[in-house]
């Protein structure tokens, strides 16, 4: 009979890992706070993203988010399927004298859940529009693998919405394949924001 504190540890959610500089050229990928939500939110306001669903949130909403989750940061409750998350928003430098300083987010999620292979993904990203074009999305992701790898993680699902060309050219341009297209259970919370199928796309990270 197996040990019930063996049990125990295994049902533990993972701990968190430190990612080290996330960098890419101009880009950088850094962990929410207070010191951010400005820049945040005048991304979150630009015209462009008045218009777009994804781009949408407020300050009450994004304080809310920055004080709940420390860093960015999510721990898993494994009996509840729920994974630990990793958050990190798109920075890029004043260098580059960009439209935007705060160019998107883009979310790792740990786990091998059927919620996660199915319907959410591994890992989920939004650039805001008027920053669009740059491939930041995927050089975003591309960034976090290593991070994934830490976790023992050895294939990411991606999940996008049929009609959305760019992320679906961002998980080809990542190397990730296309596997199937499945319809989301009428009681899934996506259901709510009017989303009915999602494409999947495989990562293998042993490669």
């Amino acid at each position: 009979m197996a040990n019930p504190l063996f049990r125990l540890l295994k049902r533990r959610p993972p701990e968190f890992f430190e990612a080290g500089p996330l960098v890419d050229e101009m880009l950088e990928l850094i962990e929410p706070s207070p010191r951010w939500v400005d820049s945040f939110m005048r991304s979150a306001t630009h015209p462009k993203s008045l218009v777009d669903r994804d781009s949408r949130t407020t300050r009450s909403q994004l304080m809310s988010f920055v004080h709940r989750h420390p860093r960015g940061r999510s721990r898993g409750e494994t009996a509840l399927g729920l994974p630990t998350v990793y958050e990190f928003w798109m920075r890029i430098s004043p260098r580059a004298k960009p439209e935007l300083e705060i160019a998107g987010r883009i979310t790792l999620r740990i786990g091998h859940t059927d919620d996660l292979r199915l319907y959410v993904g591994h890992i989920g990203y939004n650039v805001f529009p008027a920053a669009r074009g740059q491939h930041l999305a995927q050089r975003s992701a591309r960034l976090l693998l290593p991070l994934a790898r830490k976790h023992g993680m050895t294939e990411l699902w991606i999940t996008t919405n049929p009609d959305n060309t760019a992320s679906r050219r961002t998980c080809e341009r990542l190397g990730a394949a296309y596997v199937d297209t499945v319809d989301l259970p009428s009681y899934h919370p996506l259901r709510q924001v009017g989303d009915t199928q999602k494409c999947r796309y495989r990562l293998d990270l042993q490669k």
